[in-house]
């Protein structure tokens, strides 16, 4: 392998390994600024992003140094409703360091860490040891603790429901050379693995793509449910299914249904494998509540012929078949349901266990389903530490809340809420200390959130970019990108493909720190830093965490590298396991359930659930059911057409939305929507238009993208594009750049999870009339000396 990181003689010529979510790059330095990126050699499919990540360090919406709201800086708290407006005052790094911790200190002196929220939820920087959040959580930790978040936006009704019915919340998928062996079908349920495998939580290989392309050149057929077509649906050639969004679950209902009628349920797995199917199966067939889930009754839910469902049905049982759920369909009113109801019907179908078969739901996420390899994960730094300083105060409230429900927490301080079987009293937040993530971009319906925000008396915000969050903080630090800090990081959230060095390549952009060292001399302010550190500076932790790895290694017969070859070369690689290119999902258990039982309250599969059933809830039954959306297709009160928020292919979530490269793809400057050509026609829409979406809960611009990709009466916005709000003549607030989650509700998926619903919903749109107001974020900010 040759040195990655190296200078030319003669030449102000730089190269080095840097480590992304797309994907690990060699970084080409040239005069001192990023020329190119390219990717490594052994990436299987390079993101198709990399020049928006060679534009991030310059980008316009860079904070090039710490700065604080005038109004905050003369009035403090009496200044909390003017967030998001007023001029930015440039201070020192001591001054702003100063301030923070004085804030820390009195909200901690006066109300205790109950009144201190520092979930700090985001996908922050790839590296181990400049984690944003995982720093901010040490040091609030070790200051006596702090309000935290549980569950996340991507997962949090799956990650909730799933260990009810299977045990765990992320299974490991069967591997893809097992299913091109043997599936004969292959179900691409709500999943768009191309444009979400782009990403990985640390750093991906891309390693999923090679199993694609030899999917497309199989004879395996694979059929694309959702109901806009997805790019992975093109490139396969799948078979198109579009059911109304949020009926997923009912769809499921009639296939069952016509299995247990046509007599094809396989009733040996049911006996052996399963608990609780009798109680669904009077649900199914209408004894318990009168209603028979016919195909002809998912029909009329759904959209799709009841004939097709019939005929999908038998194609499904009688081939092997796997299916591919996408976590999308989860993110709904009643999120918790349609991967329940998805195991309940492939324990129908009897596949699960056997080779090619059954249902795998990371085939879509860090290459998840690929080959694993063998070598030592790498371990960081723990946020988890007990803390040194006294709590001055008692915890009022709950010491956590599930973190989609923090704009609920901020505008209803002491409100009782129910979650998993639990009943949680919201903190009254004083204090926010938000890193490595723009709430502003993931939680729904934005102009609540714009509303709680202003609740906090201090809000704090460390980020490399002016995000609609940092424009509504108080305080905002400015951080380092990838290219700037040095780091470590693992390879592969799935497939522990080795470990990477990222190499700070160019000099900090204004006076832009590290996360490390922004949370360690904020750490000497609150009198841990000690604690904090451990007594090791930014490259002394990565050292440790290398040689940490390196020693467990070695006592598995695993050799690696010494620290300075690792750190000259860039990359370590790990041997391929061959063993789990033979890995079934739920072999073991098939096969012998008694000796080999799931973590679940029979050791079966939970079809029916007595825990569950017992908590009472209204909107969570003991078993899979379809409860219809409060506004949806088949329940429209004000508004006509159907709304969805999928992922963007040119970003991840909000990221890269700050430059040219993501701004080349929207229209008329706004974030495109896709709308059907018999819609566009009846509201005189064409390509290219600038429209207004909107309903009750807010107004937003988008460019119109006229296509048959997407069912009749659904529109699609992906999600992620930046938040603007602007006030308009009659007081309203239009968001003008085109974000998505203007227009969701915030509201919980179930009390069972009380995840977020981030793509249920009616609007209504129209073509924009007027002049068309001129979107700003990605102007550079920028702020006014200090007198």
């Amino acid at each position: 392998m040759t040195e990655r990181i190296s200078e030319k003689p003669g030449s102000d010529i730089r190269e080095g390994t840097s480590v992304t979510h797309w994907g690990v790059v060699e970084t080409i330095v040239v005069d001192g600024k990023i020329s190119k990126l390219e990717p490594v050699p052994e990436d299987w499919h390079p993101s198709p992003n990399l020049n928006a990540l060679a534009e991030l360090p310059y980008a316009p919406s860079r904070i090039r140094y710490p700065m604080v709201r005038e109004s905050y800086l003369k009035e403090r708290i009496a200044s909390r409703d003017r967030r998001g407006e007023g001029k930015w005052i440039r201070v020192s790094w001591d001054e702003a360091l100063d301030l923070i911790a004085s804030e820390l200190k009195r909200v901690y002196s006066e109300y205790g860490p109950s009144a201190i929220f520092g979930q700090s939820y985001g996908w922050k920087s790839p590296g181990t040891v400049n984690s944003a959040s995982i720093l901010q959580r040490r040091l609030l930790s070790l200051c006596g603790g702090y309000v935290s978040g549980v569950n996340s936006y991507s997962t949090a009704a799956i990650g909730t429901i799933l260990p009810y019915v299977i045990g765990t919340g992320d299974p490991q998928s069967t591997d893809w050379n097992v299913v091109l062996k043997n599936s004969k079908r292959i179900v691409l349920w709500g999943a768009d693995p191309i444009v979400t495998n782009d990403i990985d939580w640390s750093t991906t290989l891309h390693n999923y793509f090679p199993y694609l392309e030899k999917l497309k050149d199989s004879d395996i057929k694979t059929i694309d449910i959702n109901p806009a077509r997805t790019e992975t649906g093109e490139f396969l050639g799948s078979e198109w299914i579009a059911p109304k969004p949020g009926t997923d679950c009912a769809l499921m209902l009639g296939m069952m249904y016509e299995l247990e009628s046509s007599g094809k349920t396989d009733k040996n797995f049911l006996k052996n494998c399963t608990s609780g199917f009798e109680v669904f199966r009077d649900y199914l067939l209408g004894k318990s509540d009168g209603t028979p889930k016919t195909p002809e009754w998912a029909s009329d839910i759904t959209g799709i012929p009841a004939d097709k469902i019939r005929a999908l049905t038998h194609e499904l049982a009688d081939n092997r078949t796997m299916i591919m759920m996408g976590w999308g369909i989860q993110r709904i009113q009643y999120g918790e349901q349609p991967h329940w109801m998805a195991f309940t019907l492939v324990s129908m179908l009897g596949q699960i266990g056997l080779p090619g078969g059954g249902v795998g739901t990371n085939y879509h996420y860090s290459s998840g389903g690929c080959p694993f390899h063998i070598g030592p994960m790498i371990r960081g730094l723990a946020s988890r530490v007990e803390p040194v300083l006294p709590r001055l105060k008692p915890w009022k409230g709950s010491a956590y809340i599930p973190v989609m429900r923090f704009a609920d927490c901020f505008l209803n301080p002491g409100k009782t809420i129910e979650h998993n079987g639990k009943r949680l009293t919201y903190p009254d937040i004083r204090m926010v200390m938000w890193t490595g993530g723009n709430p502003f971009a993931h939680q729904p319906e934005t102009n609540r959130l714009l509303s709680a925000w202003k609740k906090p008396e201090t809000i704090v915000v460390t980020d490399c970019f002016m995000t609609a969050t940092a424009r509504h903080a108080d305080i905002v630090l400015p951080a380092q990108t990838v290219f700037e800090h040095n780091d470590i990081c693992p390879i592969g959230t799935y497939t522990n493909d080795g470990i990477a060095a990222n190499h700070a390549m160019i000099a900090p952009i204004g006076e832009s720190r590290s996360d490390y060292r922004i949370y360690s001399e904020l750490a000497r302010r609150m009198g841990v830093e000690h604690e904090f550190t451990l007594g090791l500076d930014e490259i002394g932790w990565i050292q440790a965490i290398y040689q940490e790895a390196k020693n467990r290694g070695l006592s598995s017969g695993i050799q690696l590298p010494t620290f300075e070859e690792f750190w000259s070369k860039g990359i370590v690689f790990y041997p391929e396991d061959e063993t789990s290119k033979e890995f079934v999902a739920f072999e073991e258990f098939r096969k012998d359930p008694a000796n080999h039982p799931l973590r679940t309250e029979s050791g079966k599969i939970q079809i029916f659930s007595p825990r569950i059933a017992s908590y009472g809830y209204d909107d969570c039954r003991g078993y899979p059911s379809y409860f219809e959306p409060s506004e949806s297709l088949n329940n429209k009160k004000k508004y006509p057409l159907a709304y969805m928020s999928g992922k963007s292919a040119h970003r991840l979530h909000s990221q890269l939305d700050g430059t040219t490269h993501t701004a080349s793809h929207n229209i008329g400057d706004r974030e495109p929507i896709w709308i059907h050509p018999d819609n566009a026609a009846e509201r005189g829409i064409q390509t290219g238009d600038v429209v207004l979406v909107r309903n009750d809960r807010g107004n937003v611009l988008a460019g119109a993208v006229v296509t048959d990709k997407v069912r009749k009466d659904v529109v699609l916005i992906r999600h992620g594009g930046w938040f603007e709000p602007q006030k308009q003549a009659d007081g309203s607030t239009l968001d003008v750049h085109g974000n998505a989650n203007t227009l969701t509700m915030d509201v919980p998926t179930s009390k069972l999870a009380c995840g977020n619903v981030a793509s249920s919903g009616l609007v209504e749109v129209e073509k924009f009339q007027g002049v068309l107001p001129t979107v700003k974020i990605r102007e550079e900010t920028v702020p006014q000396p200090k007198a």
